[in-house]
């Protein structure tokens, strides 16, 4: 995947970035708090419903269910959507219970859950994004070798199929040398965004730079 080499900030609004963002991008947000994290996740969602696109969420239980909040305060209607496929929900912790083996996961077990999911999405000739926060529940237990492993087995299946990819870890995870663990975290992503609360009007983000972004899976 060719990634855009500049190094400078941007500044859009919310809807915008999450309404342009093309299906090569896996972006990735290192977050201050919730607050920030349910903020993005929201744009992420409601402009890839509005623009109907299926959005699948892989997600801990209390995200899930903060993020349906939100969203129903706005006007959409989580249920229906859930009940079409064009919105799909899924409790990261079982998620990752269907494709780990030994701690790691296992790559023709993640291809095809993952896969079985994007199919009843596709079903509805619907273009995909998706959010999954396993990643950030093996960074947190600890699995740094895993994590990584899992964001790549991401980016693979990601190589071969178009779907916007979103993923989010909470900073207060990163405890031991920060700086060098961001950089592993970011280098196998395409786009940074901001992880502090910022105005629901716009919202920072970044092309990773150069020297992070030649990665290959």
């Amino acid at each position: 995947m060719q990634m855009n080499k500049t190094n400078e900030w941007q500044r859009s609004s919310l809807h915008v970035f999450w309404g342009e963002i093309a299906p090569c991008e896996h972006v990735v947000q290192i977050y201050e708090n919730d607050e920030a994290f349910l903020g993005s996740l929201e744009g992420f969602i409601s402009t890839g419903l509005i623009s109907g696109e299926a959005v699948i969420i892989i997600a801990t239980r209390e995200h899930i269910s903060a993020i349906s909040k939100r969203l129903n305060a706005r006007g959409f209607d989580v249920d229906g959507f859930i009940c079409r496929d064009h919105l799909i929900t899924v409790e990261a912790g079982e998620a990752l219970s269907k494709f780990m083996v030994n701690d790691l996961p296992d790559e023709n077990l993640f291809t095809k859950y993952i896969t079985e999911l994007f199919q009843r999405a596709l079903n509805n000739n619907m273009q995909i994004r998706a959010f999954g926060e396993m990643v950030a529940l093996l960074w947190q237990n600890g699995l740094n070798g895993a994590t990584v492993q899992l964001e790549k087995l991401w980016n693979k299946l990601h190589d071969n199929k178009q779907f916007t990819l979103f993923c989010s870890y909470p900073r207060i995870g990163f405890t031991q040398d920060i700086d060098a663990s961001m950089q592993s975290i970011c280098c196998i992503h395409s786009k940074i965004l901001s992880g502090e609360i910022i105005s629901s009007s716009e919202v920072e983000y970044k092309n990773v730079p150069n020297q992070l972004s030649n990665r290959s899976v």
